[in-house]
């Protein structure tokens, strides 16, 4: 499948009303969430895409409303030497969820055909490899039940300059930022040849890219909690669990109704 980044740079803004489109939002989330856990379904979400746009704020009000004994967040950085030991994917298989869990990484194996490719931490043998390795990681738990979401933020390079100055001056931001950013900023040509090609290669029918347009942050949250939310209700009963009859019976004495 063919995506070209250049086609969501628009920026605009939300049309409507954010903070209550947000709260509808998350509470149809929070319903997914309970038919994810009642019908024992499991889902993966991954983000991907520039630093500075804006997953960590998407995945702040994706979770907002969700019960944490059901869902993990799994924040994806350099693989320690144990992890180094293994095939790149095996500290993914890890952390997938069980039964009636959602797990969300913030970066993913997507790394081996990015970071890794345009930094020279794997062979071009082994990012050429991965693709198919991470089509067949991606089938065989789609295939086996899971839904899997993927999606990646853009931002233009001038609004990451300008986010990336934000975190620079406001004193709680600055630990959000190190020389990584400015190391993968020097290389932004590379990383957007890098992407292309992932998404040519990866944009399957079984596990599609969705690219949400972060150049408006608002804008951006809502299009990317509505993608995730209309990806996960597809594939889970979207009804309210039934009551238990024993239950009920034995709730409804114990409180005083008849």
């Amino acid at each position: 499948m063919t995506i070209d980044l250049s086609d969501y740079e628009s920026g605009d803004e939300f049309d409507g009303k954010y903070a209550h489109e947000l709260e509808k939002l998350q509470k149809r989330l929070s319903h997914i969430q309970t038919a994810h856990i009642v019908h024992k379904r499991r889902a993966i979400v991954l983000f991907e895409g520039w630093d500075a746009a804006g997953k960590g704020g998407i995945i702040k009000r994706l979770t907002a409303e969700w019960d944490p004994r059901y869902f993990e967040v799994w924040p994806i950085s350099a693989p320690t030497p144990e992890e180094l030991g293994h095939h790149f994917l095996w500290r993914f298989w890890q952390r997938l969820p069980a039964q009636h869990n959602i797990a969300v990484f913030d970066r993913s194996w997507y790394g081996r055909v990015l970071v890794e490719r345009v930094e020279g931490y794997a062979t071009e043998t082994e990012w050429r490899r991965g693709y198919d390795e991470i089509n067949a990681f991606e089938a065989q738990h789609v295939d086996t039940g899971a839904t899997l979401v993927k999606v990646f933020v853009h931002v233009t390079q001038k609004e990451q300059d300008k986010r990336l100055k934000d975190r620079l001056e406001h004193p709680w931001k600055r630990w959000k930022t190190g020389l990584d950013d400015y190391r993968n900023r020097a290389k932004r040509d590379a990383y957007l040849d890098a992407m292309h090609e992932m998404f040519e290669r990866t944009s399957t029918k079984a596990a599609p890219w969705t690219v949400i347009d972060g150049n408006n942050k608002k804008a951006g949250r809502i299009a990317a909690l509505t993608a995730i939310a209309e990806a996960l209700e597809a594939n889970v009963p979207m009804h309210p669990p039934k009551l238990d009859p024993e239950v009920e019976k034995v709730a409804r004495k114990a409180l005083g109704k008849s």
